[in-house]
């Protein structure tokens, strides 16, 4: 693939959208008519493929017995053709609002124009007929129409609610319209549309201002997207607009799945668009995997008319237009962090409380490296014997240096232990391996280095094998420690290895979001403020297996192996989450990682932590994941111990949101990324 399409957000499901806010001129269609031209030139030199307009943009909305003047009809169907004809200079599919005579009958309509033609015309469905609101002493709803088709300007186009309009060649560029009130309805229409493939839902609103309005509408469109599994724009009338009983506040918003992409200033003096790159493959994918939308779609869902249309089609190379986390599972907003740390907490100790209970235990085992994992785990652990009223004293932590162990690591380790007051002890299973390479004939009996897989599995087994056989001596159970990001790796001794225990509280939580979980626990008092000076120096060892000793100075680098975990955690989100190609996750893991780096850090992100990858590095470690995530690793998910769901759509267990072959391969990703992701 050319290295243009490549870095166009068109060739990877994105669709730009823009809610248009004019100054509006009330009763005056001819100076609208040239606030949309200039904002439909603008959008066109953006890229933008698809805007929306406020409700009744063209005449404005809030002129009262003047919409019944036949001057004033006559100028706004003109101002349609003006419209028009922008948006075929522009290239832009453009969606305004008009009142639209048919028949012996007025309609507050949205007029969607491309190509320098009407495409259809939707009526207004639902008409507020209370407090400060009379619509229905201009407008007739949609269901008075006595047909489906409309003559607008010697043209006949149709004319219902709920018609789609397709992009025949943009695959899942499918979007329909609403106004205004029809998204206050129990049932709004566009929850049809939806049902019937819709994946962009617009609405072209007035929608006057009062004190807590504007809360009230990024609720409903929020709740809305996520419900539908759609992305919804909404465009109200701002400046300009008669204050002659109201007021208003040019609100425009964009969300996507539940989450705001985008949002425009309000109370704004000036015309502007509030832009946005909408994922429409991704809002397909989810639909794919949600049986319930499907299922509702078939038993709700009615018959719509398609109108089909030409979208813009250049693929130039930009920077994507919306919020792109570099850490999916770590949130930058402060505020979000802080509760998404607390929930995952809450839930692995819950998780930890209920297997506790369950089986009567009260006591535990736990090996601890001075790790990352370990860590974690062992935080949780005193937090649940906390919370159930026992002992920490009955957590019984065990560090076993190997051949490799460090002496920063294995100090941190009792340190911990020591601040968190549980009992801790050590054992040196160096012996216990030498012993079991002399039984195996493996060269390191022989004073040969050989620091082969065998050597390392032989001390990681044996770790695993001790803690086994001390939580049967102690009446206790193994806590285990692996988390989600290792799972996704295969980066994990198989069996009697850290692959095993009697119940792991991390396989539900990826190694960046660990990272901030401890520094989360370290800011706080839940576990005691004795260890943090402890949980700190722990978060700035370099990650490490610490099992092949160190050569030239350089200690065994997890990361060096394996790839960075910001990346991994990258791909395994879209990959679990969404099921995307590899060249979209190359694509948005180049856009977030990139030089150009889309949206903030999160909350104390250390400055070593917020590196740059260019696409060669992100393409070879995004082909190494996929050959272990789709072909060496499952047969290790596959026997998973028990563990909590911590992330949405981050289960790897086969019990849960992940199930695979164990012998598949991953040839057909590694084409996918190989044809179409420039080296």
């Amino acid at each position: 693939m050319a290295d243009a399409l490549f870095h166009s957000p068109k060739t990877h499901g994105f669709v730009r959208v823009a809610a248009a806010t004019p100054v509006s001129h009330p009763g005056d269609p001819r100076a609208n008519g040239q606030e949309h031209v200039a904002l439909i030139r603008q959008a066109g030199e953006q890229g933008v493929d698809l805007m929306v307009f406020p409700e009744l943009s063209l005449s404005a909305y809030a002129i009262d017995d003047l919409h019944m003047q036949t001057a004033l009809l006559d100028e706004v169907e003109r101002q349609i053709a003006v419209a028009a004809e922008a948006t075929a200079e522009a290239n832009v599919v453009a969606v305004v609002g008009a009142p639209i005579r048919n028949g012996d009958a007025l309609y507050n309509c949205a007029v969607v124009i491309g190509s320098g033609e009407v495409l259809g015309v939707v009526p207004k469905t639902y008409l507020p007929n209370y407090r400060e609101y009379y619509e229905k002493r201009w407008f007739a709803p949609a269901t008075a129409r006595a047909e489906d088709v409309l003559r607008l300007n010697g043209e006949t186009v149709d004319f219902a609610p709920g018609l789609l309009f397709e992009a025949v060649n943009r695959p899942g560029f499918v979007f329909s319209v609403e106004i205004c009130e029809d998204y206050w309805a129990p049932l709004p229409p566009s929850t049809r549309a939806a049902l019937a493939g819709a994946r962009i839902l617009l609405n072209l609103s007035a929608s006057n201002i009062v004190i807590g309005k504007a809360d009230e509408r990024a609720m409903l469109s929020a709740s809305h997207s996520a419900r539908t599994l759609s992305a919804y724009v909404f465009a109200a009338s701002g400046w300009g607009e008669s204050t002659t009983d109201l007021a208003w506040d040019g609100q425009a918003t964009i969300h996507e799945l539940g989450s705001k992409l985008a949002e425009g200033e309000r109370f704004a003096l000036d015309s502007h668009l509030t832009i946005a790159d909408l994922d429409v493959d991704r809002i397909g994918l989810d639909r794919l995997r949600n049986g319930t939308f499907a299922e509702c779609a078939r038993n709700e869902g009615e018959p719509a008319t398609v109108v089909p249309f030409m979208a813009r089609e250049d693929h130039e190379a930009s920077e994507l237009i919306r919020p792109l986390d570099r850490f999916p599972f770590v949130p930058d907003d402060a505020g979000r962090l802080d509760q998404d740390c607390y929930e995952a907490f809450n839930i692995q100790v819950q998780g930890l409380m209920r297997r506790m209970t369950a089986t009567g235990a009260k006591s535990l085992v736990i090996g601890v490296s001075g790790g990352l994992d370990s860590t974690q785990a062992l935080l949780v652990a005193c937090r649940a014997f906390d919370r159930l009223d026992l002992p920490r004293t009955n957590i019984l932590g065990f560090t076993m240096p190997g051949f490799a162990t460090s002496d920063g690591t294995k100090s941190n380790a009792w340190a911990l232990m020591t601040a968190l007051g549980v009992t801790g002890a050590e054992i040196d299973i160096r012996p216990a391996a030498e012993q079991m390479f002399k039984d195996i004939g493996h060269p390191y009996a022989e004073g040969q280095p050989v620091h082969d897989i065998t050597f390392e599995n032989v001390q990681a087994g044996l770790r695993t094998d001790y803690l086994f056989r001390l939580a049967n001596q102690h009446r206790a159970f193994v806590l285990g420690t692996g988390d989600l990001s290792e799972l996704a790796l295969g980066w994990a001794t198989y069996g009697v290895g850290d692959h095993m225990s009697h119940y792991n509280v991390n396989g539900g939580v990826a190694k960046t979001l660990i990272r901030h979980l401890i520094r989360w626990v370290a800011a706080g008092d839940l576990i005691g403020a004795g260890a943090r000076d402890t949980l700190h120096a722990i978060l700035d060892t370099e990650i490490s297996p610490e099992l092949v000793p160190a050569k030239d100075g350089v200690i065994q680098s997890t990361e060096g192996t394996v790839g960075p975990y910001a990346l991994n955690d990258f791909f395994l989100f879209y990959i679990s989450r969404f099921g995307m190609a590899p060249s979209k996750i190359a694509f948005l893991a180049h856009q977030a990682w990139g030089d150009a780096g889309a949206g903030e850090w999160p909350a104390n992100t250390p400055e070593d932590e917020k590196v740059e990858y260019d696409l060669a590095t992100i393409k070879g470690w995004l082909r190494k994941f996929l050959i272990r995530f789709f072909q060496t690793a499952q047969f290790k998910r596959s026997a998973l111990p028990n563990g909590p769901k911590v992330v949405t759509g981050g289960s790897l267990s086969p019990r849960g949101d992940w199930r695979a072959p164990s012998d598949g391969n991953a040839r057909v990703w590694l084409d996918e990324l190989d044809a179409n992701v420039p080296d």
